[in-house]
């Protein structure tokens, strides 16, 4: 029997708390902070890009399962919520708008352990393969079956159903975003608190080696299924988010570029992190939403952006972001600073000049039947003139001949600090 002296309390983990809380204010503050033009769509399709991106993650990051048909388990649970939005606008028995988010899940779950069952039987390439022939049949089949897909035209659905609870309809876009967020809040906690349950640990072990996961006795095909069908029903709950905000889901939410954008947004970011996918998602619909609206091009620099990251940070934004913190944390940052911001400066210097280019080229081979001159970054280049290219190229060639020049010494001199830090790091946990 315990007295009273002898128990004890453990201590409260302030940084957890704190970053937590902080995630919830910035997700309750952003719609605040962002309500000019369409940025409050913008936050929606972030906020479900990330809980889909977190789910992906589960396979990729934290499994090793190399998937290219993500987004049918998204899909999927994305049309059975809409047919039950539509169920329930008819008069039949449904689910209030605000848990059609879980229907999706359930849905998604549903599909996962259909298809996952076979999928994980391989794991590797093959695996990955599998998942594209996957994606690939279910895309096929949404045109074969109108009355479920709504064929081309996809089916459509309105999100204001019945009378409104406590004044909300979920008719302004405002209470769309608060739902998804309560969502992806909600789903983020989950998500992070499966990495911590036993078999978060045991895919682990089976990312970085399965045949000593299989010789002391556990089954990596099961540990492998069972995280796939978690992992479809957090889709799942995206796709619902999906259906609620845009009130369509076609075709094309089933299709391998949907999966491969989620691949694409979850790389960026990085998938050796659980906060990576969130940075991605961010980055992907800036790229794909905002960056579309100005641009012709946008899918040109989304690839060459993702190249560069693998070039220079295979790791992804995540990890140059807590190398920045690691080092201003140690305060070291005033040594590299200004050379990071000068390699920055030519960096951008030379970003622009590429641009321009590529932009008055798309200009000069699309829309050439609307006149030579475009507006580009405030100005008014005529993309027939000699100057515009002469600038452009000057822009880039300071950037090319800037990077080399700052490049090695500062490379050098952030090698050194890192090796000092790890030194003292060392040093202290003796």
């Amino acid at each position: 029997m315990k007295t009273l002296s002898s128990i004890s309390f453990a201590p409260m983990n302030l940084p957890r708390y704190l970053v937590w809380g902080g995630y919830a204010l910035a997700l309750a503050v952003a719609p605040l902070l962002f309500s000019k033009g369409g940025a409050l769509s913008l936050l929606c399709q972030m906020g479900t890009m990330m809980l889909l991106g977190l789910s992906y993650n589960m396979l990729l990051g934290q499994g090793g399962m190399l998937s290219f048909g993500h987004a049918v388990y998204a899909g999927l649970g994305a049309f059975c919520a809409i047919h039950a939005m539509n169920l329930t606008a008819a008069g039949g028995p449904g689910l209030p708008t605000s848990l059609i988010p879980l229907l999706g899940g359930v849905a998604g779950m549903f599909f996962g352990m259909l298809f996952g069952y076979v999928t994980t039987k391989k794991s590797g390439t093959t695996f990955a393969m599998i998942t594209l022939g996957l994606v690939e049949l279910v895309f096929a089949a949404s045109l074969m079956f109108p009355d479920f897909f709504g064929g081309e035209g996809g089916v459509t659905t309105n999100r204001v159903i019945g009378a409104p609870v406590l004044g909300i309809s979920y008719g302004p876009q405002i209470q769309v975003y608060y739902l998804i967020a309560f969502w992806l809040f909600l789903g983020t906690v989950a998500m992070f608190a499966f990495t911590h349950t036993p078999l978060g640990r045991m895919l682990n072990a089976v990312r970085d080696n399965p045949e000593r996961v299989g010789f002391i006795g556990y089954d990596t095909q099961w540990v492998r299924y069972l995280t796939l069908i978690l992992s479809s029903f957090f889709a799942g709950v995206a796709g619902g988010l999906s259906a609620i905000n845009f009130e369509i889901v076609s075709a094309e939410n089933v299709s391998a570029a949907r999966s491969g954008a989620i691949l694409l947004f979850t790389f960026i970011g990085g998938i050796g992190f659980f906060f990576g996918p969130l940075l991605g998602a961010i980055v992907g619909v800036l790229f794909s939403v905002l960056l579309s609206d100005f641009s012709h091009a946008w899918q040109l620099y989304l690839g060459l952006f993702f190249i560069v990251m693998v070039r220079y940070a295979p790791a992804g934004l995540a990890s140059l972001l807590l190398m920045l913190v690691r080092v201003a944390s140690a305060g070291r940052f005033g040594l590299v600073g200004p050379r990071l911001l000068g390699l920055v400066a030519v960096t951008l210097a030379g970003v622009l000049g590429l641009v321009a280019g590529i932009e008055m080229l798309y200009h000069l081979t699309l829309e050439s039947a609307n006149g030579s001159v475009m507006p580009l970054f405030g100005f008014q280049p005529d993309t027939r003139a000699a100057l515009p290219w002469l600038v452009a190229g000057a822009l880039l060639l300071f950037g090319v001949l800037g990077y080399r020049r700052l490049q090695p010494g500062f490379y050098t001199l952030w090698s050194d600090v890192n090796a000092d830090i790890s030194a003292q790091q060392k040093g202290a946990g003796r």
